[in-house]
């Protein structure tokens, strides 16, 4: 049977919850040349609603949203052919010493409870770790492949 294709609209909470179970994703920013840089990241929600993706303060993507704070990203399901979106929205990069605890609510959002928050704390700390958040502002529908509705091959 032919898989159809899907493209649900929906407003800010719908999409948040869509997101919040996904953590797989490919984070577009700009290059100073104007030209896209992709990076395949993993990503949360964080409690006010902004995707949240760990980095180093060095990495382009983290330079590229300095220079222009505005990035898409497209959450992914697990399984290829499952559903995704792509949301636009405006980015910061926060750096040591304030992103820890955002960092601990990054954990939080994607893998639970740490044994060891003070462990996890410090090595956030020596690892120098950033964190990126998104807040939404605009989103395609929630998407899934297929041939479109009316087009599907008959057997």
């Amino acid at each position: 049977m032919p898989t159809i294709a899907t493209a649900k609209r929906v407003e800010l909470d719908e999409l948040l919850e869509f997101i919040r179970p996904r953590h797989r994703a490919t984070l577009v920013t700009t290059r100073a040349d104007g030209s896209p840089q992709l990076s395949l990241v993993t990503c949360g929600v964080d409690s006010a609603g902004r995707i949240v993706i760990s980095t180093y303060p060095e990495r382009a993507k983290a330079i590229n949203l300095r220079r222009r704070p505005s990035a898409s990203v497209c959450i992914q399901s697990d399984d290829w052919n499952g559903a995704y979106v792509q949301v636009d929205g405006e980015a910061e990069v926060i750096d040591l010493p304030d992103s820890v605890e955002p960092l601990v609510e990054y954990f939080r959002c994607i893998s639970g409870e740490h044994p060891d928050w003070d462990e996890y704390r410090a090595a956030m700390v020596k690892q120098g770790k950033s964190l990126i958040r998104i807040t939404p502002q605009r989103w395609g529908p929630i998407a899934t492949g297929g041939f479109p509705p009316g087009r599907a091959p008959q057997s």
